[in-house]
């Protein structure tokens, strides 16, 4: 359908939502924000669907929310009356609409008398993920955008082990999505109809209570933790979103009472007004915990983003200043530090596996070999370690150990089934203080694994290409690395090319190619004869292209220097190309 078609059923629609009317009606004298609005459906991939709020089938809104939530139904009802009675949890961040989009899910569900559970209050993403088992739900919905800008949200869908639906049963609801043709026709139930019938039931306390007693058991060195944990001064900021109580409540319930928050990003901001970009990947975002770090003198400064399923963290370096980690190497101070307390403890097991995904640091293939545990990678996107963990669950070959990816996501323990920020602040004060008790900064402790494992750099840069243009150029960007790829990176011969679309490993210099046993993804990736690497994906939640860098050396320094020189090389290439 044209998008003029679209337009004109929404211009014509009797009883649209009056607000979208009215903005309808605002960009009427635009044609290329109408196109935009309206050349396509927002798109419902596996993990479900995100963009910017506004009227048209591209858009985050009523009747958008209402079609995937018609799918998802249609989905729920193709599995059974069990599945029905099971239901889905519904949870839903600070952003613009949250709570609206995440009534418009339960009372389209509603609508098909399939039992929903809603929180009654903001919550996040790893609750979501918490309570879909807890109740031993069929299906759970998180409405959240992550760390986008305030004019975007989002319509996440999780399956009943509490993961982002993987790519095969994916399929099947993504089919039921675009099998509804009007979203404006979509039908609701009545609220209170359904909450007199029990079949929306409002939930809150009790899953927290739950959530928060089994994050209780991730500890490594409790007793530690209550014997010095006053010792450990801690500011966090949960940058305007879900964070502020679940993370305070645990710190200090933990046994860490000096814990600070930043009080001006404290409570629930849809605009997130005091901060550019609430991404806890980025260093300004951490400038308000920096100054309060100083008044403090505190020794790890946390961050946490609007759905509170990332993490940033900055600690002194050498030189007494604020330095924020990076996620490969927050990821790799954990992964020391939980696999190097379990070897202690004795607890390690002979079949433990750490789960990374595709682009995230070899540091954490050295650390994990180390300590002989098997190392597994991933695609991008943490349903894939979800889905792994269920399947080793069910087949008892592997024991879940960590799980993260370098955009600042990880998951200490498998009770949650989807990154989660709460569980990693606690590791990571935890691990501040046993380095702390020993003299040493988080800085310290990276340098001590550099010194172990050597010393590996990563980087990231990107392109934005908005609209229909700027996904064609990312198409042809793909295309023309793929049909001609480097033969050098940093002045070695380019070794493995992986095409994660063809599915296939090829080693050059042996013309010999293997089968990449991972999902089809539209994603390349060079590895040089030294271990240098790059990948390129396509963002599956902005429009993005994506670079990644990673380069090994004995130095920090000459590290760095290789990396910046990979990237260089990298970036003209596909400049020349968009």
């Amino acid at each position: 359908m044209h998008w003029r078609e679209h337009w004109n059923r929404w211009k014509e629609a009797v009883g649209l939502d009056k607000q979208l009317k009215e903005q309808l009606a605002s960009i009427e004298g635009d044609e290329a924000v109408l196109e935009d609005s309206f050349y396509k459906y927002l798109e419902f991939g596996t993990g479900g669907m995100r963009g910017e709020i506004g009227p048209g089938t591209n858009r985050m809104n009523r009747y958008t929310i209402r079609r995937a939530a018609e799918g998802l139904a249609r989905y729920i009802e193709d599995h059974g009356s069990e599945a029905k009675e099971k239901g889905v949890v519904i949870a839903f961040d600070s952003r613009h609409y949250s709570y609206d989009f995440a009534m418009e899910a339960a009372l389209t569900l509603g609508a098909h008398h399939i039992q929903s559970y809603i929180f009654q209050e903001l919550r996040p993403t790893p609750e979501l993920s918490y309570a879909v088992r807890y109740l031993q739900a069929f299906a759970g919905i998180m409405i959240t955008a992550s760390h986008n800008p305030p004019e975007y949200n989002g319509f996440k869908v999780y399956g009943e082990d509490g993961g982002q639906v993987p790519p095969e049963p994916a399929k099947e609801l993504i089919e039921k999505v675009e099998s509804v043709k009007d979203e404006l026709a979509v039908e609701t139930a009545n609220e209170n109809e359904l909450k007199a019938s029990r079949l929306l039931k409002v939930i809150g306390e009790e899953i927290d209570h739950a959530y928060n007693n089994e994050l209780q058991t991730i500890m490594m060195n409790p007793e530690l933790v209550q014997e010095k944990g006053e010792n450990l001064s801690i500011v966090f900021t949960p940058l305007h979103g879900t964070a502020n109580i679940p993370v305070t409540r645990l710190l200090e319930t933990s046994g860490f009472p000096n814990v600070h928050l930043v009080q001006e990003q404290a409570m629930p901001d849809p605009e997130f007004s005091t901060v550019n970009s609430p991404n806890p990947e980025e260093k300004a975002a951490f400038d308000a915990a920096i100054e309060e770090g100083k008044q403090h003198g505190a020794d790890i400064l946390i961050a946490t983003d609007p759905d509170a399923d990332r993490i940033g963290i900055a600690a002194l370096d050498q030189s007494g200043q604020y330095e924020l980690l990076t996620g490969n190497q927050t990821g790799a101070l954990m992964l020391e530090y939980l696999l190097s307390q379990r070897w202690e403890q004795k607890t390690l097991p002979e079949n433990g596996i750490v789960m990374k995904t595709i682009v995230t640091s070899e540091l954490g293939r050295a650390v994990a070999e180390h300590y002989g545990q098997t190392i597994l990678d991933t695609l991008t996107g943490f349903k894939f370690i979800g889905e792994k963990i269920k399947q080793f669950e069910q087949n008892g070959s592997y024991q879940f150990q960590f799980g993260y990816e370098e955009s600042y996501g990880y998951l200490i323990s498998e009770f949650v089934r989807d990154k989660d920020a709460v569980q990693a602040a606690l590791t990571a004060a935890e691990m501040a203080l046993w380095y702390k008790m020993q003299g040493k900064t988080l800085h310290d402790g990276l340098g001590d694994i550099f010194e172990k494992y050597g010393c590996y750099k990563e980087t990231l840069d990107s392109l934005t290409l908005k609209g229909i243009e700027g996904v064609r150029k990312i198409e042809t960007l793909l295309k023309e690395f793929r049909e001609s790829p480097p033969e050098m990176l940093n002045e070695q011969e380019v070794a493995v090319i992986e095409d994660y679309q063809t599915q296939e490993r090829a080693y050059v210099q042996e013309s010999r190619k293997e089968k990449i046993e991972l999902p089809v993804s539209n994603v390349l990736k060079y590895i040089a004869a030294d271990g240098s690497w790059c990948c390129i994906r396509p963002s599956g939640t902005e429009p993005k292209i994506k670079f990644y860098f990673g380069v090994k050396e004995n130095t920090e320094e000459k590290a760095e220097k290789k990396l910046q020189q990979l990237k260089r090389e990298v970036m003209e290439k596909a400049h020349q190309y968009s």
